[in-house]
């Protein structure tokens, strides 16, 4: 079945979402590395499930009113990077963390490299919040949105503030 797709315009710039017509599979900033290679097959449509929510909690989230995502998620990758994003949901609204931190997390503080490939493979921007994770000593490194994106998330959930 044809993926779902749809545009929803950020204060950090367009952003393409894709669906399977349930879930949501991808989240992207436009123009950002790993963004799906053919999309001649996509279906365009704003009313698409679960569009209309995941606008509408972007949209909260964008304003400062909204902490954490309720959506239904789907997103397509191997065992390992499974692992990796479900380990990154876990990481808290203005907390943030190092590649380092999420490998030992996972039980498997030798994969540092892994899972920082993995990280950078997440197709659901901000939702699956890759942009939490610091190289070492809090460097703010490889973001597949661009370094400028990842700095403005942060700003806005307010983290490192005390």
């Amino acid at each position: 079945m044809k993926p779902f797709a749809t545009r929803f315009e950020s204060p950090l710039g367009p952003m393409v979402l894709v669906s399977d017509g349930t879930a949501l599979t991808g989240l992207y900033f436009a123009g950002q590395k790993h963004f799906p290679a053919d999309t001649s097959g996509w279906r365009w449509d704003a009313t698409a499930a679960p569009f209309p929510r995941v606008t509408h909690q972007l949209a909260e989230y964008f304003a400062g009113r909204r902490l954490a995502f309720d959506l239904p998620l789907a997103p397509a990758g191997t065992a390992f990077q499974l692992r990796v994003w479900r380990q990154l949901a876990t990481i808290p609204h203005g907390a943030t963390c190092t590649y380092s931190e999420v490998a030992t997390a996972m039980g498997s503080p030798a994969a540092v490299r892994a899972v920082g490939a993995a990280v950078g493979r997440n197709p659901l921007s901000i939702l699956v919040p890759c942009h939490r994770v610091l190289g070492r000593g809090g460097a703010l490194t490889g973001y597949a949105g661009g370094l400028e994106r990842k700095a403005a998330l942060l700003g806005l959930e307010g983290a490192g503030k005390s």
